[in-house]
């Protein structure tokens, strides 16, 4: 079972932002040593408990201090953005690290209204012009525009001997037809979703068409996982990182909280029915009781790799759980 990281660095209650970045940054060393594929990271906007705004800069000090996992973003929110930028963006990692780079693209606004028009002017309008957007980037990663077109002679440089491995993240069937028809791998995030990801997954595969790249169809499915010494231990943990996801949805933006302010938080009724809903779609517990849920993923979505995201308030905690699943499939490569 091929396993990566996705990261969003998140901030601790009575942790900084910088505290969360240097977490991120051992969190991919230590990934790259116990066996881990790739290492994504996230873009979030005007979010004080997610402390990346900007993956492309956190990539570089990533790759600096990393020698072989495969670096990425998970993902740049291309409605924001121009193409051009992007892709002369990737291209520079690309040639700094040379065939270790992935481009994960995706449509959600990474933030409030008020961020949207900020970054983007009218964001709606962006996204309904995604295909277009996506096209165009690819245009650009894989210097393969039309001969006509008004862009034909203009290359995003520097150009890199290996071009950065593209993929689409999404979570509907809107996403998994885009990334079929524009021949694009496709990451879908089981975590951030209650809708049928098996047969979205299975539709992204019935339509796959291979584009100039020749790029074959691969799919990542994100999962959220705690893993911890004991099912109880790993509950305990678990419940800081359930409060703060209902408190998020309210639209409190404070840290992750600790374990001991999840367990002396109070909820009502319709927040532990929230709480059991959460908790459902998470795969929580023992290394053993962890792996077997996620070979039972795998085997649903017939999935090439499984990423995992993370969210504890301990980045020890954190870090454990990624150690206890290496080890466990022998991952560990020290």
């Amino acid at each position: 079972m091929n396993l990566s990281i996705l990261d969003q660095s998140p901030v601790s209650s009575g942790a900084t932002a910088s505290d969360a970045l240097q977490a991120s940054m051992l969190l991919a060393q230590e990934g790259e040593k116990l066996g881990y594929k790739r290492y994504w990271i996230a873009e979030h906007h005007n979010y004080p408990a997610l402390a990346t705004s900007s993956p492309e800069v956190m990539l570089g000090y990533i790759g600096a201090n990393t020698s072989s996992i495969r670096i990425g973003a998970g993902a740049i929110l291309l409605p924001h953005y121009k193409p051009y930028k992007v892709a002369e963006t990737f291209h520079l990692l690309a040639t700094l690290f040379p065939g270790r780079v992935d481009l994960g693209i995706g449509r959600s606004p990474g933030g409030s209204a008020e961020a949207m028009i900020a970054l983007s002017g009218n964001f709606l309008e962006n996204v309904r012009k995604t295909p277009q957007l996506v096209e165009e980037l690819l245009y650009f990663i894989n210097r393969s525009f039309p001969n006509d077109h008004q862009f034909a002679q203009l290359n995003a440089l520097p150009i890199p001997d290996v071009n950065p491995e593209t993929w689409l993240l999404g979570t509907s069937g809107k996403s998994a037809n885009l990334a079929a028809e524009k021949g694009l791998s496709y990451a879908f995030g089981h975590f951030m979703t209650e809708k049928d990801g098996p047969s979205i997954v299975q539709q992204y595969r019935q339509h796959f068409r291979v584009n100039s790249s020749g790029q074959p169809s691969q799919v990542i499915v994100a999962v959220s996982v705690i893993c911890a010494e004991t099912e109880e231990e790993a509950y305990r943990i678990a419940l800081s990182c359930l409060l703060w996801s209902i408190q998020a949805s309210r639209g409190v933006t404070s840290g992750i909280p600790s374990v001991e302010e999840a367990r002396a938080y109070s909820f009502n009724k319709d927040e532990k029915k929230i709480l059991e809903n959460l908790r459902s779609r998470m795969v929580i517990g023992n290394v053993r009781n962890v792996i077997e849920q996620l070979r039972n993923l795998q085997s649903t979505y017939k999935a090439d790799e499984i990423m995992i995201v993370t969210i504890t308030h301990s980045y020890k905690d954190r870090l454990k759980s990624y150690e206890l699943i290496a080890e466990e499939l022998a991952l560990y490569i020290k």
